[in-house]
């Protein structure tokens, strides 16, 4: 019982993260394709920010900048997961562009040429395609996301490491530790399997 509501605060991260991260992501994405002159410049600098500095400072400067400029406390679960998200949704966002680059520009032409509408030739015939470029690069950082979950605890978010480093502590032990990689590796083995089924289901698409 002592280690089931942290581990379920390292889940709760890592899902939330993944919910809102996609869509946000997505939306950048959008924005970079479509070459919206204002907009497209700005998220081209968040991105560069968001990857460019470590995933641990954009912690701290998430949670320590609204008190001290906005008066706004924020709740460290909150902060953590808003963090995670803006940071992935940079990473994302990259991914899902260059996932719509790569294809040939050919397609486009004869998704018009057919007379196929937009939302039919962008569901049906881009989606399956761009899905299977990406899914290496994507699944690499939902990868990373179960790991980087472990950061958490720099804002004292009580999750599976913090606790396992905290009871290290207490018992001279280091089994607590070896007990969470256990976790964070087979958790980490799911979500490959998971995404070797994935690309199965897309197999049949040609790229």
């Amino acid at each position: 019982m002592l280690y089931l509501q942290p581990l379920i605060t390292s889940i709760s991260v890592f899902f939330l993260t993944l919910i809102l991260a996609v869509p946000l992501g997505c939306g950048i994405a959008i924005f970079r394709i479509r070459k919206i002159p204002f907009l497209s410049f700005l998220f081209r600098i968040f991105i560069d920010v968001m990857r460019g500095t470590p995933l641990i400072l954009q912690l701290l400067f998430f949670y320590f900048i609204p008190p001290f400029v906005f008066h706004i406390n924020i709740d460290r679960f909150l902060s953590v997961v808003m963090t995670f998200s803006v940071n992935y949704a940079a990473y994302f966002a990259e991914i899902f562009r260059s996932g719509y680059i790569s294809l040939p520009s050919g397609q486009f032409e004869a998704c018009k040429v057919l007379g196929l509408s937009k939302p039919f030739s962008f569901f049906r015939v881009y989606v399956p395609q761009i899905a299977k470029r990406i899914l290496p690069a994507f699944s690499g950082e939902v990868v990373t996301l179960v790991k980087d979950t472990a950061l958490s605890s720099t804002l004292g978010v009580m999750e599976l490491f913090a606790i396992a480093r905290k009871r290290s502590s207490a018992m001279f032990s280091v089994m607590p530790i070896v007990w969470a990689g256990v976790f964070y590796f087979a958790f980490n083995a799911i979500v490959a399997f998971a995404f070797s089924l994935i690309e199965k289901r897309f197999g049949k698409y040609k790229i």
